[in-house]
């Protein structure tokens, strides 16, 4: 659930971390190879399950950047692959999604402001940055539906995402027990916020998601 955020006296608003930084003219600029970025996550993340995570959420987001068609293809997909890139232990909640741009910038690569504000706003509960583009609310409502998609999976008897197929994960969906910690209304949010009805929402995703399946270990 999205919490309105409201700043307390004295208190830094999470969005003053966007304000000033790089202009559009920038921003065209490649924000790294896709090499690099699986080498950063591969340095700094220790656990598999994240990175497969990361590698799904990127085909995902490419997949929706291809049917909704706004903004730059490039930016969708390294806001997907390197949105949890500070999912550490060091990192506290409400900064995860905000740090991994100053992680990146630290070692000397451009993070275009959309994707910085877009990984900030997937955490929306935590950081009080809110969606606001079709590519912040894409990012804010694959990122849970990617764990489903992966549990439904998981139950299947060859455990193979080939044989998962939309009603599956649909039936899934619509039972809270299963899964119990999949953000079902951030899902939901795909009607309202990109004009995608559900159930087109979770057919784009497993079939990104089916695509790469080797590389997830499905």
């Amino acid at each position: 659930m999205i919490v309105p955020y409201h700043k307390k006296a004295g208190e830094v608003e999470p969005l003053d971390f966007f304000r000033g930084s790089t202009s559009r003219a920038i921003e065209t600029e490649v924000l790294m190879d896709r090499q690099k970025a699986l080498d950063f996550l591969k340095k700094h993340l220790q656990q598999e399950n994240i990175i497969k995570h990361l590698l799904a959420t990127e085909a995902v987001m490419g997949a929706l950047f291809d049917r909704i068609k706004e903004g730059e293809r490039e930016d969708w997909i390294m806001a997907g692959l390197l949105h949890d890139g500070d999912y550490v232990a060091a990192v506290p909640h409400e900064l995860q999604g905000i740090k991994v741009s100053e992680m990146l910038e630290a070692e000397g690569f451009t993070v275009p402001e959309s994707v910085r504000y877009a990984m900030a706003a997937h955490n929306a509960e935590n950081t009080h940055v809110e969606p606001q583009s079709k590519m912040d609310w894409a990012l804010f409502c694959a990122d849970s539906l990617t764990g489903l998609i992966v549990a439904t999976a998981l139950v299947r008897p060859d455990k193979k995402l080939a044989s998962v197929e939309v009603g599956s994960v649909m039936k899934k969906f619509k039972n809270p027990s299963f899964a119990a910690g999949t953000r079902r209304e951030d899902i939901a949010f795909c009607q309202e916020k990109l004009d995608i009805p559900l159930d087109e929402f979770v057919s784009i995703a497993l079939t990104a998601m089916q695509k790469i399946a080797v590389d997830l270990g499905l």
